[in-house]
């Protein structure tokens, strides 16, 4: 069996009660620098969502965007 695969639930805010932002990823080092970079054409580089605020791991996918749908 191979090493487990990680997945993260996370928040990013562009501000103290400013916009925030609910994702899913499986690295979370690599998504906060692609928010904070704005890599990615989208909703948190329009709103400049670039700080993360939480995060919450999991083993299981589904689980994992479960969690995301409940925030």
């Amino acid at each position: 069996m191979g090493p487990s695969v990680m997945y993260f639930v996370y928040i990013m805010a562009s501000k103290r009660n400013g916009t925030i932002y609910i994702g899913v990823t499986n690295n979370l080092t690599r998504r906060v620098w692609e928010h904070k970079n704005d890599i990615i054409e989208g909703f948190t580089k329009r709103y400049t969502v670039h700080q993360l605020v939480y995060f919450e791991t999991f083993e299981d996918v589904n689980a994992a965007i479960c969690r995301e749908k409940q925030l």
